[in-house]
């Protein structure tokens, strides 16, 4: 949940499950990001983690960070956990332990915090991100990394996070499975010719992430154990509401459904294949159509058109989670990567190469060396923590390329109108 307080504005900007409990090793880094860490620290040292945000999906990172500890055996610990609502910090605190801050920028002068894990709602990010590099932290930070309607944020946390010797990672854990990295380097190699399209998507039934999120308290209140004006951030001034607060979610002012929620998973290892940054123009339809108590769309799909002459389709649902379109990761999210000698996808434990008509390229099939690993992907982070290396599993730059291209697509779909990138203002235009 939110963590924070009333004097919200100090940047200088303007203002599921635990998968895994095994420690192996992610596969090779993304060859993205921006210049090494000048601070190294040995292999063996210490990291303190500190946590803003002590909600439901914050669970399994304290899990991860405690199997590290107690089963993994590295030098890491839990020092200080941060959340506006005291009852469910309590809980984190009394369950791992660790100083109990309820503003989170107490816990960001703590000098045992040496890494901040950010679980907040999607309207919090950015700027607690930016708070946390500019005050000297690494960050993990789970997607979005900002919220749909901060395209100049999210612009703003890319370049802090450049500039910055702090190491960033973003919460699309799916990016430790080797299979993105083995399939970015088949077409880097020429095996599909010219990439020309792909398709991903996310598909779910129910809306359990938004309306079905528990409310803890029904009576709970603003108080001394309920920071409200901390929950809000910049977001439009509201009366507190039980249901805002437990099941932001629902709200398009601290969430954006399908298309910021969930197409980070599908996306970013799309555009991390094709090598693609931002796009020209992305057109996206969708809207309310099974589950009228949100705000938010529950169906959302987006064409996205790319300057390299490459367009990506993204489709969701949670009205239907049709298993027929695969499962890596969750249902719907198989990628299919299009090219003019042929496609790549997946089935099974094989990345599967289909070649196009005509050409005299044959069917070929690659194993996958390992899939996604929760755990893995956090020990990776933080041996990029001590070394310095800022070329992370899932990385800030990458994270401003796929957020950019859903934040047009949601501000088209509002708006009604497609949305197009000015690339020399580095701007959204509608």
């Amino acid at each position: 949940m939110a963590s924070g307080s009333k004097s919200f504005r100090t940047s200088q900007v303007s203002r599921r499950r635990f998968l895994r409990q095994t420690g192996g090793v992610t596969a090779a880094g993304m060859i993205l990001g921006s210049s090494m860490s000048s601070t190294v620290l040995g292999a063996n040292e210490r990291l303190g983690v500190g946590f803003i945000g002590c909600g439901g999906r914050s669970g399994a990172h304290f899990q991860a960070i405690h199997w590290l500890k107690t089963q993994g055996k590295e030098a890491v610990e839990i020092v200080a956990a941060c959340d506006v609502y005291r009852p469910r910090l309590k809980q984190r605190v009394d369950g791992y332990g660790g100083k109990a801050y309820m503003d989170y920028h107490e816990l960001l002068a703590d000098p045992a915090v040496d890494v901040v894990c950010i679980s907040t709602p999607d309207h919090l990010h950015g700027y607690q991100a930016i708070d946390a590099l500019k005050a000297g932290k690494h960050v993990y930070c789970e997607k979005p990394v900002t919220h749909w309607r901060q395209f100049e944020l999210t612009k703003e946390l890319a370049r802090v996070a450049r500039e910055s010797k702090a190491v960033m990672q973003l919460g699309t854990q799916g990016m430790a499975d080797t299979a993105w990295h083995q399939m970015r380097k088949l077409v880097v190699d020429g095996l599909i010719g010219k990439p020309i399209h792909a398709e991903c998507g996310y598909f779910r039934v129910g809306d359990w992430g938004e309306r079905g999120m528990p409310i803890d308290d029904p009576n709970a209140k603003p108080g001394p154990d309920l920071n409200w004006e901390a929950f809000l951030g910049d977001s439009p001034k509201k009366p507190f509401d039980v249901s805002r607060f437990f099941r932001w979610r629902m709200y398009e002012d601290y969430a954006g459904g399908p298309s910021t929620d969930l197409f980070p998973h599908s996306l970013t290892p799309v555009l991390y294949i094709l090598g693609v940054k931002m796009p020209s123009t992305v057109v996206a339809t969708g809207g309310k159509f099974r589950y009228s108590e949100r705000e938010i769309p529950d169906t959302f799909n987006a064409l996205i058109d790319y300057p390299e002459g490459i367009t990506v389709a993204v489709l969701g649902t949670q009205g239907n989670d049709y298993a027929g379109t695969g499962f890596r990761g969750a249902p719907g999210r198989i990628p299919i990567i299009r090219g003019w000698d042929g496609s790549l996808t997946i089935q099974g434990n094989d990345i599967v190469f289909i070649p196009a008509e005509g050409s005299d390229k044959k069917a070929q099939k690659f194993p996958i060396e390992h899939g996604e690993d929760f755990v893995g992907y956090w020990k990776d982070f933080l041996a990029c923590c001590r070394s310095g290396k800022k070329e992370t599993q899932s990385p800030m730059d990458l994270a401003y390329h796929v957020q950019t291209a859903m934040q047009m697509g949601m501000l088209g779909l509002t708006q009604g109108k497609v949305a197009r990138f000015d690339d020399g203002k580095e701007k959204i235009v509608l």
